[in-house]
């Protein structure tokens, strides 16, 4: 059922096969196709992310379609947008059952560029990296 949804939102042309979605890329509207997108334009390698927006979903249907995806995709990974979001709460349920399952929230384009490259041996290094490369990529500048 998710995959059919998957491929709405991407010709089937476009879609990656089951086997190279490592992870999904959850949030608000237009936000997990978007990043998806700017990974895929930089390195080549968006197919590594699922996107999974929860524009019009409740809580509960939000969650439904994730765990569709997780489980018909094969991921325990996911990255998502608001700390406190509606995607990242419903991860945090998914854990309760799912003790694999690892979740990076507050993504930005650096954390998922990173983790595109990491090696899946050890996933949870993969994980870190990735989270650790996108909290040094934010900084401020100007101002008085």
């Amino acid at each position: 059922m998710f995959a059919s949804t998957f491929r709405k939102m991407k010709s089937s042309a476009d879609a990656p096969p089951e086997s190279s979605a490592r992870a999904i890329v959850a949030g608000h509207g237009d936000f997990p196709e978007g990043i998806v997108n700017a990974v895929d334009q930089i390195s080549g390698c968006g197919g590594v992310f699922l996107p999974v927006s929860n524009r019009g979903l409740s809580g509960p249907d939000i969650e439904t379609r994730l765990r569709e995806a997780a489980a018909s995709y094969g991921v325990r990974v996911f990255f998502t947008d608001l700390p406190g979001g509606s995607a990242t709460l419903a991860v945090r349920r998914m854990m309760r059952d799912d003790a694999e399952i690892m979740l990076v929230t507050g993504t930005n384009l650096a954390t998922l560029l990173e983790f595109s490259f990491q090696s899946m041996n050890d996933v949870q290094t993969a994980v870190r990296n990735a989270a650790e490369k996108g909290r040094a990529a934010i900084g401020t500048h100007g101002g008085s």
